[in-house]
C-alpha cells in the first residue's frame, strides 16, 4: 500500500509558509509502514487541485489532502473534491448546527460566509475538526481512499490522529516497522558511506540505511520492516552494532540527540564543570551548551571577547602574542582558554578564535579559518580548521567542533 499528498494553499507556493503538514504525514505512515511515494504543492485553483488528485490517486491507493477548507473564496478544496468525484455539494445540518454552536460558545457573531464549511461532496463523509470549524472530508473513489484536511498543522494533526490514522494502521495490515537513528559528526556523508561499505548501504536492503546531512551532522537512519516488532527491533539493534563498529567515535549519539546533550550527560556524569571563551563564534557555543535543561550543573563562564582589547582585559591574552601570532592563531585560541581556565577554575575550558567572514580573510589566514583549543586538567590541545560556506555555517561548524573536542576528552 502507498500513499500521495496533496497540499493546497497559495501561501505554500509564495514562501509566505512553511509545508510542516507533509513533513509529519511522511513521518506518521511510514511509522506503519505506508510509504509516500509522492508529494504535490498546488495553489488555491480547482482546476489544478483536480489535475494533481488525478495524479496522485494513479500513484497511491491513499490520497491525503491539506488546506482550502477554510471559509475563504480561496478556499477551494470542497469544490475541487466535488469536482473530481462527479458529486455535488450539499449541506450538513448536522455540521451546519455544530459550526453555528461553536461561534455561539464564544459568543462571536457566525459570518455567513462560514456556513459554506458545512457543504461537502455528496456520497463523501465528514471528518469531525474538535479544534476549528472546517471539517475534513473522507471519500473513496475507484477503490482509492481520499481524506481532505485543513492545512492549520495544529488542526491537521489532531483529524488525523483521532480520525485518519487507526483506519490507515488496519489498512496497513500489521506491519512493523521500526526506526533508530544515528548521529554522526566530524565526517561527511561520502567519506562515511565508505566506511560502511556498499553491502549495508544497498537499495532494498532491510533493514534499510539511509544516509542524510544537516548542518555538519550525519545521521543513519536504520529503518527494518517486519511481521512482529519484537522482529523488526533486533534487525536494527543487529545493524546498530555493526555500523557503531565500523564508525568508532564518529557516532556521537542517537535519536534526536544534540552533540551539546552529549556532552552535558558527560559532564554531569563525571561532576565536571565547563566554561568557553569565545570570539569568531560570537557566544553561539555558550548558547549550545546552555540550550539543553539543567546546564546549569555544568556551565559555568563564558566570555564572548571579539576584540583584541577584551581578550587582553579578560582573559590575560599578551598583546604581544597577538602582535606575533595575530588574533587568529593556535597560540591565542590557547591562551584565551587559559585564560577562562584561570577565571573560572572549571575542568573543561575552550578557546575559539577565527575569521567567519565574509571579509577578512588573506591568502595566509583565508576566511573559514578557526583555531579551537580544548584545556583540561590532564592535557591542552589546539586545532586548526578552515569551514566553507557562508558566516552562519562557518560559526555553526566551529561551535560544533568545539562540543566533539570535548566529547572526545572523555
Amino acid at each position: 500500500m502507498k500513499a500521495s499528498i496533496v497540499s493546497i494553499g497559495n501561501e505554500l507556493l509564495s514562501g509566505q509558509t512553511l509545508d510542516t503538514d507533509t513533513k509529519y504525514l511522511c513521518e506518521r505512515l511510514f511509522s506503519i509502514g505506508v510509504p509516500v511515494v509522492s508529494s504535490y504543492t498546488v495553489g488555491d485553483d480547482v482546476d489544478l487541485i483536480v489535475r494533481k488528485l488525478g495524479l496522485a490517486s494513479e500513484e497511491g491507493e491513499i490520497v491525503l489532502v491539506t488546506g482550502g477548507l477554510g471559509p475563504t473564496d480561496d478556499d477551494v478544496t470542497r469544490q475541487a473534491f466535488s469536482r473530481f468525484l462527479g458529486a455535488e455539494l450539499e449541506v450538513q445540518e448536522e455540521l451546519l448546527e455544530s459550526i453555528r454552536e461553536y461561534f455561539k460558545k464564544r459568543d462571536l457573531q457566525l459570518p455567513e460566509k462560514t456556513e459554506v464549511q458545512a457543504c461537502i461532496p455528496s456520497g463523501t463523509r465528514a471528518l469531525v475538526n474538535s479544534l476549528g470549524t472546517a471539517p475534513g472530508i473522507r471519500a473513496e473513489w475507484k477503490g482509492r481512499l481520499l481524506f481532505a484536511m485543513p492545512g492549520v498543522p495544529s488542526e491537521m494533526k489532531r483529524m488525523f490522529e483521532e480520525l485518519v490514522f487507526d483506519e490507515l494502521k488496519k489498512l496497513a495490515g500489521g506491519q512493523f516497522l521500526f526506526v533508530r537513528k544515528l548521529k554522526c559528526f566530524g565526517s561527511g556523508e561520502s567519506h562515511i558511506a565508505e566506511l560502511l561499505g556498499s553491502e549495508i548501504m544497498k537499495r532494498g536492503r532491510n533493514p534499510l540505511v539511509n544516509c542524510t546531512a544537516h548542518k555538519g551532522v550525519v545521521t543513519l537512519h536504520i529503518i527494518a520492516t517486519a511481521d512482529t516488532e519484537s522482529r523488526a527491533t533486533k534487525m536494527v539493534s543487529k545493524d546498530e552494532k555493526l555500523i557503531c563498529k565500523s564508525l568508532g567515535e564518529l557516532v556521537y549519539g542517537s535519536g534526536e540527540e544534540s552533540l551539546a546533550e552529549v556532552v552535558g550527560q558527560k559532564l554531569v556524569e563525571q561532576n565536571k564543570m565547563i566554561a568557553v571563551a569565545e570570539s569568531c563564534t560570537g557566544g553561539l557555543l555558550a548558547k549550545l551548551l546552555t540550550d539543553v535543561a539543567g546546564a546549569s550543573e555544568y556551565f559555568t563562564y563564558g566570555w564572548v571577547t571579539y576584540s583584541n582589547s577584551a581578550k587582553m582585559s579578560e582573559l590575560e591574552v599578551a598583546s604581544d602574542l597577538i602582535e606575533k601570532y595575530g588574533a587568529v592563531s593556535g597560540e591565542v585560541a590557547e591562551a584565551m582558554a587559559n585564560g577562562a581556565r584561570k577565571k573560572s577554575g572549571a575542568d573543561f575550558t575552550v578557546g575559539i578564535t577565527g575569521i567567519a567572514g565574509p571579509a577578512g580573510g588573506s591568502e595566509q589566514k583565508p576566511v573559514g579559518l578557526v583555531y579551537i583549543c580544548v584545556q583540561s586538567d590532564k592535557d591542552c590541545e589546539t586545532k586548526r580548521f578552515v569551514f566553507s560556506h557562508n558566516r552562519s555555517f562557518v560559526r555553526l561548524q566551529a561551535a560544533q567542533t568545539a562540543l566533539n573536542m570535548v566529547r572526545l576528552r572523555f
